[in-house]
This record gives structure tokens, C-alpha cells and sequence, in this order.
């Protein structure tokens, strides 16, 4: 076998005998270059284009419900009825009559009171377990002591217990202690105390605090600060952002939460939550038109948490992900 290459700028001649035959091969570097570039190009189109369908379908599927919410809060109960049990001619994806189920709406549904108990319990639940998560968070962080490991593993190990298998125990406790006589102090107590630690959330902080480099703490022990002083001005200050996120997510906890209250509460109006009082004030049997009102009712529970989430979902993020790095 005889080979010959002559190679010029972007071209490569290939000259091959073989067996009493004689091949000539040109190569086009250039022109190779420029395909291979195309696919390229028309392979990362082709996958912006799928990634961003997905992302828009999946964005769809979310906002359904509250495009659902919405126009619902402003049709009226045939409109409603036609939608739902499919009769011709009724059926819309957008109200035609514009009935204002938000007038009047305060004779069904008590807002101020739901909203006001419903931040009251938040806001001191909330208080009570920044409280707790910042002192065990940092116990599990930076002290030494026998078991320490094993404690926390404990701990943790208590995450794979559902909360309503809680419940039971936890209304127990409360009535030992006589927080359900049907008292408002009660009541509030009740549905504080028993959810001011979290599991959870000192994990997330006490992963933040492992962050913070121990030289900061030797430092601080060689100008004389003492624990307590090295955590509320040197650690808190620095995990501010993971704090902010706790505060934000168990607030809207509280805000969400159902069960417990509406056992707490009972029938007693005064002491209902937001999600409690949503519930219990409409009569939506086959009364289409409490469907509007409670929709709009429900319009107006939603917004001050897409309000929330909106202003301070970068605390949430930059929070959530400073916690799941351990430096």
C-alpha cells in the first residue's frame, strides 16, 4: 500500500493505492468545521425550545388553580353550575356576568377576626421558634458536650414521625393543662406553645452555623466574649438570612394551618383561624352561589401570602441554599 497527503490551507489530499487501484480523497477541513457548528447550533436550539415548553406547560399547570380562583370569585352560581356539572351554553373559562361576590362579604366570612388570630398565633409561634432553633442550632454547632451526636440524630430520626400522629398526645397535654376550658388565653396558648420548636428548621440553622468558621469563635474567646455574646453578635448576625427565611415559611405555616386550630376552636367563632373560618362559613352544598363568595373569600386569604412570597422570595432562596452548602 502506497500513501500520498498533500495538504493545503483548510484542504487535506489523501492519495491511497491499494490492490492495483488508485483513490483520491479531498478533505474540506473548513467545511467540516462549519457542519459540525451548525448541528451545534441547531441541537442547543432544539433544546432551549423543549426546556422552555416544559417550563411554560409546568407553569400552566400552577397557575390553573389560581386563574380557576379568581375568575370563579366573580361568577355567578349558574355560571358556576353550568362549568362544573357541564351544561351547554354556560360553560366559560371566563365570567360573563361579573357578579361582585366580594360586596357584602364581611356579613359572611369575619376577616378581621380570622386574620387577627391568625397573626396573632403566627407571630408568637414564630417568635417562639427562632427562639428555640437559634439556641439549639447553636448548641448542636458549636458546643461540646457527651452525646451530642447522638441527640441530634434522635432528633432528626423524629422528621419521619406524620404530625397528625401528634395530635392526640398534643391535645392531651394541652388538656392537662386546662388550655381547652373554652378560654381565649387558653385557646391562644394552645395553639402557640405546642408548635414553637421545629425540628426542621434547627436543622437548617445549625447547617448555617457550621458554616461560620471556628476561628471567629476562638477570636472571640480571646477577647473575652462569652457563648452568649458570641451568638447573638457575631453567629445571628451572619445567619441572618436562613433567620429571615424560618421566620417567612413558618409564618405562612401558620397562616396555612388547619387541623389543629379547628380542633382547638371547635365551634367557637372567635378563636377560628383564616383556613378554619374559610371553611366553616359557607354553605356549599348545592348552593352554587356560596361557591363565588367563598372563592372570593378565598381570593382575599391567598393574597397577603403571594404578597409575602413575592417581596421576600430572595430572602427564601439565598436562605434555604446558604443552609444546604456546609462549608
Amino acid at each position: 500500500m502506497n500513501n500520498y497527503q498533500a495538504n493545503e490551507p483548510g484542504t487535506a489530499l489523501e492519495l491511497n493505492a491499494s490492490a492495483g487501484n488508485l483513490h483520491l480523497v479531498i478533505k474540506n477541513e473548513h467545511q467540516s468545521t462549519a457542519v459540525k457548528e451548525k448541528v451545534t447550533k441547531v441541537n442547543h436550539i432544539v433544546v432551549l425550545v423543549l426546556t422552555y415548553a416544559f417550563l411554560v406547560l409546568v407553569a400552566l399547570l400552577f397557575i390553573f388553580p389560581f386563574y380557576w380562583m379568581v375568575i370563579t370569585s366573580f361568577k355567578s352560581g349558574d355560571e358556576i353550575k353550568g362549568f362544573l356539572e357541564g351544561y351547554e351554553g354556560v360553560q366559560t373559562f371566563w365570567p360573563i356576568q361579573f357578579v361582585n361576590n366580594y360586596a357584602n362579604l364581611s356579613k359572611k366570612f369575619d376577616f378581621s377576626t380570622y386574620v387577627g388570630n391568625t397573626l396573632l398565633v403566627g407571630f408568637f409561634s414564630t417568635l417562639g421558634t427562632l427562639i428555640t432553633c437559634i439556641l439549639s442550632a447553636f448548641a448542636f454547632a458549636r458546643l461540646d458536650f457527651k452525646g451530642k451526636n447522638f441527640m441530634f440524630t434522635l432528633l432528626l430520626s423524629t422528621m419521619m414521625i406524620p404530625g397528625e400522629m401528634m395530635v392526640i398526645t398534643n391535645y392531651i397535654s394541652v388538656s392537662n393543662l386546662q388550655w381547652t376550658d373554652g378560654s381565649r388565653t387558653g385557646a391562644y396558648l394552645a395553639m402557640i406553645i405546642p408548635f414553637m420548636v421545629s425540628i426542621f428548621y434547627i436543622y437548617l440553622l445549625r447547617q448555617n452555623f457550621m458554616q461560620i468558621p471556628n476561628e471567629l469563635y476562638l477570636a472571640a474567646k480571646v477577647d473575652g466574649k462569652s457563648d452568649w455574646q458570641y451568638l447573638w453578635k457575631v453567629m445571628v448576625p451572619l445567619a441572618m438570612p436562613t433567620l429571615i427565611t424560618i421566620f417567612i415559611l413558618k409564618l405562612m405555616g401558620a397562616w396555612n394551618s388547619y387541623i389543629w386550630p379547628n380542633l382547638i376552636a371547635g365551634g367557637n367563632e372567635e378563636f377560628k383561624l383564616v383556613s378554619n373560618g374559610l371553611r366553616d362559613s359557607f354553605q356549599t352544598g348545592t348552593n352554587f352561589d356560596e361557591y363565588g363568595r367563598q372563592m372570593a373569600a378565598t381570593v382575599l386569604v391567598t393574597l397577603p401570602l403571594l404578597l409575602v412570597f413575592v417581596l421576600f422570595r430572595k430572602y427564601i432562596m439565598r436562605g434555604v441554599s446558604r443552609a444546604g452548602i456546609k462549608g
